[in-house]
């Protein structure tokens, strides 16, 4: 791949005409009931969690969601989830592993909130929280990653038995112009460090970070319900697994991941 067409991926993951975390939900799924709230500090607009059906199946649903103009970004904190917003992702982990509901979540974030306010309420402690608990649920968790998925942000919610890229997204440990700044000191090479990264979803399915890319059609509609009969297939080949089954394969499928990468 091209450098001009690495970062051609990033534009279009970062695009403000790109689907929101919203608009997936009322495409894909019916009932939806969002769900408010962490039960320690307020509600984070930033994640958006619920229950829903899928082909009449309950699910929970948590999506880091961008706002479709100025204001909602804002309200949204343009997708930054403060560590109120983990811990909300979290209670619903737990409930839906309760109920034994499976968990379908989506990602699209430049990366956790930085700021003092979420330090101090502890934001680390709150990503690591989900990082331990994901891996240990007995229930089958999907995390697409639909348009940004930056650092520990993105991977709080990605600890999952599969992890899908829409064609256009991008996954990273940290942005190509913070990349570019921190090894080269100079911010103009970002287009240079989009390629160097292997951010893009064919890249990372060839080292075998990701499970699957989903293609993205020129009709929305027809990518939506590709997408959700994919999610379909998927869950009912999980759900037809014991808890123990669910568990020893998301355990071999991270202590072997990195078998698959040549450094």
């Amino acid at each position: 791949m091209s450098q001009n067409n690495a970062w051609d991926k990033v534009e279009k993951a970062r695009s403000k005409e790109r689907p929101s975390a919203k608009l997936y939900i009322s495409s894909i799924f019916d009932d939806f009931i969002e769900l408010h709230g962490d039960r320690y500090y307020s509600d984070d607009k930033a994640i958006i969690s619920g229950i829903a059906l899928l082909n009449n199946n309950p699910v929970t649903i948590i999506a880091q969601c961008k706002g479709e103009n100025t204001k909602e970004n804002i309200e949204r904190n343009f997708s930054m989830p403060h560590p109120e917003g983990y811990r909300k992702a979290l209670r619903l982990m737990k409930q839906a592993e309760k109920f034994n509901r499976p968990i379908i979540l989506f990602v699209d974030t430049p990366g956790a909130f930085c700021g003092v306010e979420a330090e101090k309420r502890g934001q680390g402690e709150a990503i690591g929280e989900n990082l331990f608990h994901m891996s240990d649920l007995t229930v089958p968790t999907i995390t697409v990653v639909i348009g940004e998925g930056g650092s520990g942000g993105a991977l709080a919610l990605a600890v999952s038995d599969e992890v899908w890229m829409m064609e256009n997204s991008i996954y990273s440990i940290l942005s190509p112009e913070g990349f570019a700044s921190i090894l080269w000191k100079d911010k103009n090479r970002v287009k240079e460090a989009a390629e160097i990264m292997k951010i893009t979803a064919h890249d990372l399915k060839g080292f075998n970070i990701i499970d699957y890319v989903v293609e993205e059609n020129s009709s929305l509609e027809i990518t939506m319900s590709n997408l959700k009969s994919d999610l379909i297939e998927t869950l009912n080949k999980y759900m037809s697994l014991t808890k123990e089954e669910i568990l020893e394969k998301r355990y071999f499928k991270y202590r072997n991941m990195g078998n698959y990468i040549e450094l």
